[in-house]
């Protein structure tokens, strides 16, 4: 399994107790809602399968994680500080008054004097703005997200509709 079929979960914080208990950082909004039985932990950028023993949430953030076969403090130690993942199969669709702009990563970049410009690579947010980044061009172009520029998003298509002010690739295709 590659890290682009996966969707991080947390991450391992530390090992507790003797018998491979470990406790984790969980970042990923309603994971107790995920029915899952294994795991992947990335290990020097490879996606290594452990079956789930048990995992108990204690807050929001944290639970407490036993995985088979790690049934000692020394192989619980190797695990210390890794990421954990889930198949992105599992990833729980948003309902669409979820959605926010910062879900537009992986959406096609449409502007109505370019065309396509390439699918969105990344949403930065920065101080009073989401900044979008495409490759157009081979050249790397960033573009505010805001209601000036965003004329439609088509969720089900994963697109969406944009107007860049006049001016704003050429600075970009210009070098």
């Amino acid at each position: 399994m590659k890290t682009e079929e996966c969707f991080r979960i947390g991450s391992i914080l530390k090992t507790k107790g003797l018998k491979g208990e470990m406790q984790i950082y969980v970042d990923f909004d309603d994971l107790d809602a995920i029915k899952f039985d294994a795991v992947f932990i990335d290990m020097a950028g490879k996606m290594i399968p452990y079956f789930v023993q048990s995992i108990k949430y204690l807050q929001k953030s944290n639970a407490y994680l036993f995985l088979e076969d790690i049934d000692t403090i020394e192989k619980a130690s190797l695990l210390v500080r890794r990421d954990i993942y889930l198949p992105n199969k599992l990833k729980p669709k948003k309902k669409k008054a979820e959605f926010t702009l910062n879900d537009v990563k992986g959406f096609m970049a449409i502007d109505e004097t370019h065309g396509e410009l390439g699918e969105i690579l990344e949403v930065n947010e920065y101080p009073q703005q989401l900044i979008a980044t495409v490759n157009y061009q081979n050249k790397e172009v960033l573009f505010p997200l805001n209601v000036d520029i965003i004329k439609g998003i088509d969720i089900e298509a994963n697109e969406i509709y944009i107007d860049l002010p006049e001016g704003l690739l050429d600075v970009y295709l210009s070098e």
